[in-house]
C-alpha cells in the first residue's frame, strides 16, 4: 500500500510516499511560497503516485478537531498569507483519506512509533528551530484540547544579564521569544552554525531550553523527552541541557527514568524523518492498517 506524507512547514514542504510499516520510498522538497502555488506543486507531486490515503503535519496553529468548522485549516499563524487557508480543502483533489495533526505532534507521532521512543506511551517530543514547539504524547495519544498543546511559548526567567529582546512578538519571556533559532541569531548577530565555539552562547541557550523541560517534566511527567530541529544539531547542547533539567528539578521528583539523563533526554531516533515516518502513520490511520 502506497500512502502520502505532507510536513507542512514555514519556510518549505516535505512530501513523501511511503507504506503503512514507516518505509520512506521517496522524497521532495518544495519552498513554502504563496498558498495556491505551494499547494498547486504538492497536488501535482501526488498524482500520478497511487496513493491510498495521506498524512499531514502542518506548522500552526491549525485546526485539529474534526467536528469544528476550522478542520483542516491554518489559524493564528505568523505567515500572514497563510492564515485562515483551509490546507485539507486544497488537497481534496487528491480524492483519498486524510489525516491533519501539528507538525510537532507529527513528529511525536513519527519518534513513538518507529524512533527513540518506541513502546513508550508517554512522550514530549520538542523541536528546537526557527521556532520551538512540543507535541505531547499522553496515553499513547497526542493531547488535543480546546485547540492544541503551544508549549513553544510558556514563560520562562529571562537572565537580567540577556540584553536580547525576545523575538516573538506576542509574548516577552516565552521560551521561543529566547530560545529559537531565530532568537539566537538575533542575540549573537549570527547564526546558529557559526557560534560553535562560543561556550556563552550554548550555555545560555542550554539554560532556556532546560528551563521548559523541567516545567514539561512537572505537567506531563513523561518517560522520555526527544529534543530535535536544526539548533539541535548542536551536540553539546545534550549534555548542558541534561545537566541544566536535573539542576531545576532540584531533587524534588525521584524517579528511574531521571537517574539516567543521558537516556532521558535525547536526541530524534529518525534524523530529520521524524515528521513523514508520522504522517505515515496518520495516513495508515486513515484506513485502519496500523
Amino acid at each position: 500500500m502506497r500512502l502520502g506524507a505532507i510536513e507542512a512547514g514555514g519556510t518549505k514542504m516535505v512530501c513523501a510516499v511511503g507504506d503503512e510499516n514507516g518505509n520512506i520510498f521517496e522524497q521532495v522538497k518544495f519552498p513554502t511560497l504563496m498558498p495556491e502555488e505551494t499547494m498547486a506543486k504538492i497536488v501535482g507531486y501526488f498524482s500520478d503516485k497511487e496513493i491510498s490515503a495521506v498524512g499531514v503535519a502542518a506548522f500552526g496553529p491549525v485546526g485539529i478537531d474534526k467536528k469544528h468548522p476550522n478542520y483542516g485549516k491554518l489559524l493564528e499563524t505568523t505567515k500572514v498569507e497563510w492564515k485562515n487557508f483551509d490546507l485539507l480543502g486544497s488537497l481534496k483533489g487528491l480524492n483519498v483519506p486524510m489525516n491533519i495533526e501539528t507538525d510537532v505532534g507529527g513528529s511525536c507521532i513519527g519518534e513513538a512509533w518507529k524512533g527513540a521512543a518506541k513502546g513508550l506511551d508517554n512522550v514530549v517530543y520538542v523541536t528546537v528551530g526557527t521556532g520551538i514547539g512540543a507535541g505531547i504524547m499522553v496515553n499513547g495519544k497526542i493531547v488535543h484540547g480546546m485547540l492544541h498543546p503551544e508549549a513553544g511559548h510558556i514563560r520562562i526567567n529571562k537572565r537580567s544579564t540577556d540584553s536580547c529582546d525576545s523575538v516573538c512578538c506576542y509574548h516577552e519571556n516565552c521560551v521561543e521569544g529566547l530560545a529559537s533559532g531565530t532568537a539566537i541569531r538575533a542575540r549573537w548577530s549570527l547564526p546558529a552554525e557559526e557560534l560553535l565555539d562560543r561556550e556563552e552562547v550554548w550555555e545560555l541557550e542550554a539554560d532556556y531550553i532546560a528551563q521548559a523541560l523541567a516545567n514539561y517534566i512537572m505537567v506531563v511527567s513523561p518517560q522520555k523527552i526527544i529534543l530535535g530541529g536544526g539548533v539541535m544539531h548542536v551536540e553539546k547542547l545534550f549534555p548542558l541541557i541534561r545537566e541544566k533539567t536535573k539542576q531545576y528539578i532540584n531533587g524534588y521528583l525521584v524517579a528511574d527514568e531521571l537517574e539516567d539523563m543521558d537516556s532521558y533526554i535525547v536526541k530524534a531516533g529518525l534524523g530529520d524523518d521524524q515528521g513523514i515516518v508520522g504522517c505515515l502513520k496518520l495516513a495508515a490511520d486513515c484506513l485502519g492498517r496500523t
